[in-house]
């Protein structure tokens, strides 16, 4: 599957953003689409994911409480509100797709096999 990251930008600290990831084709039941950032000279690490049947969640702990990863089956479309944004989430953001993950291995770049392009997310201080 094909994805396609949008809604990246600049914000100020505090300000909200939401992104976007479209699948070309349908998303089966049995994938986990994620979300992943990479800052300047960092490696990419997981943000949050969710299981596109049944819909449970999983966030890595610096984004929980700001950040909520949500789906729409019918548009084939995954979204990552982020509120409380901070200089430290400025990064790439890449939206991701693995098919039959575990719970254990959602945070896990290696587990996914699809990956989105990436939207630069800046958040000025």
């Amino acid at each position: 599957v094909q994805l396609q990251a949008s809604g990246g930008g600049l914000v100020q600290t505090g300000g909200s953003l939401r992104l976007s990831c479209t699948a070309s084709e349908r998303v089966f039941s049995s994938y986990v689409v994620g979300w992943f950032r990479q800052a300047p000279g960092k490696e990419r690490e997981f943000v949050a994911a969710i299981k596109w049947s049944g819909g449970s969640t999983t966030y890595a702990r610096s984004v929980k409480g700001r950040f909520t990863v949500s789906k729409d089956n019918a548009k084939n479309t995954m979204y990552l509100q982020m509120n409380s944004l901070e200089p430290e989430d400025t990064a790439v953001y890449y939206c991701a797709a693995g098919n039959r993950l575990i719970t254990s291995s959602m945070p896990n770049a290696r587990a996914y096999d699809s990956w989105g392009q990436g939207t630069l997310v800046t958040v000025s201080s």
